[in-house]
């Protein structure tokens, strides 16, 4: 009788499809947070494989700042279609535009911060109980602290004090009228588990990933594309360069890394070798020590 072992890809996946399918069961409207990064691609595929052959029992939602790259938006489009989801849009712009936020001034002015309201009013709006995300652990402190099933109160705001116990993946998604869940089925995969995943799974991704060359300058310790929803300051001088993005955000704030890594081998490679977190290059993630807590407690992803 021979033993039949799971590879450490294996068990995250297995993990990952247990939870999806756990939300699905437990909640009457969950909903799919998809950007058209690599950890919200790595999410669809997976809710794909968990539910096939059947559609997925839930849409996707982007929380568009206005502020994207172009390739992105297209990859997300057509990534939507290859996979016969049902996408939903709720934009920054419109938050703008009915006076529920103010948009910032200033040179290092950012949409990022402004999406909290804009997906709390689209969850609100689209009557969701639980929100599928892909965060990961190992990408900044504040997240260390989620729970596979987070909670979140009446105002959709996070209380990391006061998170429910998850022994031996028993999930509780009780709650109460008017609140709801943010899930985490990727909370234990590292950002090279992902890439490994996407090598071994040939899933697609957008080609911002991969070296190439670009305009870019520096500020901040950051290197932000040139684009149409950011100003070069004078003494900033723009360069091109061969860049590649370790995450993809808002264009604003998203910083590239200099790369000749133009394919998953060499990503990886380049990742093993890495000594500074993917968001490390996030200049909204720079703001202060706590950034991303406070955003979190105030209903961020």
């Amino acid at each position: 009788m021979h033993s039949y072992r799971l590879s450490h890809i294996q068990q995250l996946e297995s993990e990952a499809i247990f939870i999806l399918r756990e939300t699905a069961a437990q909640f009457d409207k969950p909903v799919l947070l998809f950007s058209g990064g690599k950890d919200s691609i790595v999410m669809a595929h997976l809710a794909y494989k968990a539910f096939h052959p059947a559609r997925l029992p839930f849409p996707l939602l982007h929380v568009d700042t206005g502020h994207n790259f172009p390739e992105t938006i297209q990859f997300r489009d057509e990534f939507v279609e290859r996979i016969g989801a049902r996408l939903e849009v709720a934009l920054v712009q419109d938050s703008i535009n009915s006076g529920r936020v103010t948009e910032e001034k200033g040179a290092d002015a950012s949409r990022n911060a402004l999406q909290t309201v804009t997906l709390l009013d689209a969850l609100e709006a689209g009557n969701y109980d639980a929100a599928l995300g892909g965060g990961r652990r190992d990408e900044e402190k504040a997240r260390a602290k989620e729970r596979f099933f987070s909670h979140r109160d009446e105002f959709g705001q996070w209380n990391p004090k006061n998170q429910r116990p998850e022994l031996w993946n028993i999930f509780n998604g009780r709650k109460h009228h008017g609140e709801h869940f943010r899930v985490f089925p990727l909370s234990n995969w590292t950002e090279m588990d992902v890439w490994e995943y996407i090598r071994h799974e040939g899933i697609e991704i957008p080609g911002l990933y991969f070296s190439h060359e670009r305009e870019v300058f520096e500020r901040a310790g950051s290197l932000l594309a040139v684009t149409d929803f950011i100003t070069v300051r004078d003494g900033e001088r723009v360069e091109k360069k061969r860049v590649r993005f370790r995450t993809i955000g808002d264009a604003t704030c998203t910083g590239a890394v200099e790369s000749s890594a133009a394919d998953l081998d060499h990503i990886i490679a380049e990742v093993a070798a890495a000594r500074q977190t993917e968001r490390g290059t996030r200049a909204d993630d720079k703001r202060s020590e706590t950034a991303m807590e406070d955003r979190k407690k105030e209903g961020y992803f």
